[in-house]
């Protein structure tokens, strides 16, 4: 099948290429570094375009950034390097002529901060001289670039589908994203969600990575008792390591960071290593108790898995780990956790190229259950649950004088793409809006779903405003 090849690029002042394809993704890419690429095609000599303080994950979509950021540095690029990079339909549509009379307009692109990390994508914020914009780039089953755009920061991206007018053009063009969809939009009152528009809210999905907001309720928690500090410091010790996503993870072992730094990387980038190390701290059932709080469907999370444990689960012997987990009631999955999973190395995890189990091996919750969440987190007293939740906001690129403050938390793995925000007014309201999709039978569109479910969740905050 086609990639999606999804270039934009400042070309004037006001106006702006963009170049779509459509597709999916075949396959799952290796964690190996040995991708079948000559690692440093041409990029030899070429220093790296990164602000210091930046950790580029060392994962296939990184090595590609880093290609790309340097790539930049050095134009033009031949033909032949960038079809080593990028897959044969992004090169189809953005051949190397294209490519370099394009990014001659923003010549050394400059990697100041990511503001969110996947498995097979990154998002995050660059500049190129006194230009800033967001980024966004993905790859393939192939490890290739298949998705690259950039667009100017502060604002929707320059791709993204038209807002819809109505809740019924919005429910029709959700239903097109994925064959499982759920959707709400509320007005927050206290911790209370007040139905605007719904579909399917109190049916309960995979949530993928918004999980971390019970992680993130329970340590604010923990906090208002006295038992933890922001500035408690935390030992990133090996067996606390996950993967696949984050910073957390490349630092060398027995390493400190504090509880605010974690609870920051969990959510602004969703650093795998960070989640799991505040689950280790607040301990595992009082991030149940959190979850029972605030969720309808808490036992569904029973017993509430760290990133660590999922990878391993789906990653390592599937499927015969994961059918033995999941045939266990609830004390020997704890148990079986404890004693096999944890003695388990991540050297043979490998990422999956298609759904999982992810109707029975995830974490679960309504768009219901996320809108309590996040008013819960909403009405606590502590000023750092604002800071953490404020620092990304998805790439939706509301009027930020209308809407002054914009949270965010997102999650995805093969099959499943969750996207949820709580945005406050300029004249004091707060909404919740949330998507939950998935497709337990195949890859979502991960690229294009994404730009949709922005467009269709800024329509609704238009909408409810």
């Amino acid at each position: 099948m086609k990639a999606t090849a999804l270039v934009s690029a400042l070309v004037t002042v006001t106006a702006l290429i963009t170049a779509c394809g459509n597709g999916t993704r075949d396959a799952a890419p290796s964690t190996e570094s040995d991708t079948g690429r000559p690692a440093s095609s041409g990029t030899t000599g070429a220093a790296m375009p990164a602000s210091p303080s930046v950790e580029i994950p060392r994962t296939p979509v990184g090595e590609q950034l880093r290609w790309f950021l340097g790539a930049t540095a050095r134009l033009p690029i031949p033909a032949t390097e960038l079809s080593a990079h990028a897959s044969a339909a992004f090169v189809e549509q953005v051949p190397a002529v294209r490519f370099n009379a394009l990014f001659a307009t923003i010549p050394r692109v400059r990697l100041e901060e990511l503001t969110d990390v996947r498995p097979t994508a990154l998002r995050g914020i660059v500049t190129s001289g006194d230009r800033k914009f967001t980024i966004y780039i993905s790859v393939d089953g192939q490890e290739k670039i298949e998705g690259l755009l950039l667009s100017p920061a502060g604002g929707p991206s320059v791709s993204a589908a038209p807002a819809p007018a109505s809740w019924s053009e919005l429910d029709s063009r959700l239903r097109k994203v994925a064959p499982d969809v759920g959707f709400l939009a509320a007005e927050v009152t206290g911790s209370s969600c007040r139905t605007v528009h719904t579909v399917s809210a109190g049916t309960p999905r995979p949530l993928g990575s918004i999980f971390k907001l019970y992680v993130l309720g329970a340590v604010a928690e923990r906090i208002r008792d006295g038992g933890l500090t922001w500035d408690t410091t935390l030992t990133i010790t090996p067996e606390l390591k996950s993967t696949f996503g984050g910073q957390l993870q490349d630092r060398p072992d027995n390493s400190k960071v504090t509880v605010a730094e974690a609870a920051q990387l969990m959510i602004a980038i969703s650093d795998n290593t960070a989640a799991d190390l505040l689950i280790h701290t607040v301990g595992r059932a009082a991030v149940e108790d959190q979850a029972r709080r605030w969720s309808g469907h808490a036992a569904l999370n029973v017993p509430f898995l760290t990133t660590r444990e999922m990878f391993q689960l789906k990653g390592i012997d599937y499927p015969r780990q994961a059918e033995k987990y999941l045939s266990l009631g609830t004390e020997r999955r704890r148990r079986f956790l404890d004693e096999t999973v944890a003695k388990a190395s991540l050297s043979g995890i490998e990422l999956w190229g298609a759904p999982r189990d992810i109707g029975t091996l995830e974490w679960f919750g309504s768009p219901t259950d996320v809108c309590r969440t996040l008013a819960g987190l909403a009405e606590t007293a502590d000023p750092r649950v604002g800071q953490v939740m404020s620092v990304n906001d998805g790439g939706l690129g509301l009027d930020h004088k209308t809407w002054p403050a914009v949270w965010f938390k997102g999650g995805s793995e093969p099959g499943v793409l969750a996207l949820s925000f709580l945005a406050r007014s300029a004249n004091g309201r707060t909404y919740v809006v949330t998507a939950l999709t998935s497709n337990p039978r195949a890859l979502l569109d991960e690229s294009t779903a994404t730009l949709e479910l922005l467009a269709l969740v800024r329509g609704a905050f238009g909408l409810l405003e």
